[in-house]
């Protein structure tokens, strides 16, 4: 995420103090990376076997977890009023102990587990969406944007265990609440990204100006020169290492992948800059970052990479 910001305020600083002025505001916006778009290039470029796959799966969510959390802290929907997200911390430690902790306590030393198994049974998943209801309006009258909302909730829902690894094949067949939650929630989140980027994307290509080419080059250039050199700093300096089956040059186009921008790039577009020509631009930039996944087939041609289908 440093690679975009410092490409993005370079050249902004490059082009004079008048573009600066009036672009610097969305520094962001090329920080994010569209995790459905990049996996679905990732599995063309690499194969779907490949480690470089979990690996830039893994860089997408952390990407946008922490863009979530500087979308917060830099880009507030309101005046600051920090008191109501306790109302958000109560209903997640409510819930938790309520709906996850109390049950589980109750059924220690019993295998069969009867009060857990009464309480997923009858309620299901409604205390939780009843908190996140509650930890959604602490959010907006916190003056923090309410997207952050349910990330307080999230922790506290049963999970099966994963000690099998991380977006592992076995994930499909877990029946613990998570899990149903995420798959029941899956097609109409596509649906609703779908129809986010539709309405948010509209604009004209008239509307290109110096906000398109800086978030197109803090995509283009800044992503992959930053997820190489602390991929590096961390496999080599550090110690580290990379995932088994990964080279050191595959972080290159990793980055051209996890270049694509577009839904997350076009929200914080819009919280960056009021509705205007600047906002446009940018939207405009988010748009094009589509070109990335060309650059990254190129990329993973010249670079030889070694496609893993299984």
């Amino acid at each position: 995420m440093f690679g975009p910001i410092a490409v993005y305020l370079g050249l902004a600083a490059v082009l004079g103090s008048e573009t600066y002025s009036a672009v610097a505001n969305g520094w962001a916006i090329p920080t994010a990376t569209d995790i459905a778009f990049s996996y679905l290039v990732g599995r063309m470029v690499f194969g779907a076997g490949h480690p470089a796959v979990r690996f830039l799966l893994l860089l997408a969510i952390a990407d946008d977890a922490a863009g979530l959390i500087i979308l917060a802290i830099f880009y507030p929907s309101g005046e600051l009023a920090p008191e109501w997200l306790l109302l958000s911390l109560v209903a997640a430690v409510g819930v938790f102990v309520l709906a996850n902790w109390l049950p589980r306590q109750l059924d220690r030393g019993n295998q069969d587990r009867p009060v857990s198994t009464k309480m997923r049974r009858i309620f299901s998943f409604w205390p939780y969406l009843l908190a996140g209801c509650f930890s959604w309006y602490g959010f907006m009258m916190s003056g923090l944007h309410p997207a952050l909302g349910l990330l307080p909730i999230v922790p506290t829902i049963p999970h099966a265990d994963r000690a099998f690894g991380i977006f592992s094949e076995a994930e499909q067949y877990l029946t613990d609440l998570l899990n149903m939650i995420e798959h029941a929630l899956k097609h109409p989140v596509e649906i609703i990204l779908f129809f986010f980027g539709l309405l948010n994307a509209g604009v004209e290509f008239s509307s290109m100006g110096p906000a398109t080419w800086l978030v197109l080059a803090g995509l283009l250039i800044g992503k992959p020169i930053g997820i190489f050199l602390f991929g590096w700093f961390a496999a080599k300096p550090l110690k580290l290492g990379i995932p088994e089956g990964m080279r050191i040059i595959d972080l290159v186009v990793i980055g051209f992948v996890a270049a694509i921008g577009f839904t997350v790039s076009l929200f914080v577009a819009s919280v960056a800059f009021d509705a205007g020509p600047v906002q446009d631009a940018a939207k405009m930039g988010a748009l094009f970052s589509f070109a990335a996944a060309v650059v990254s087939i190129v990329a993973g041609k010249l670079l030889r990479v070694q496609k893993q289908d299984i």
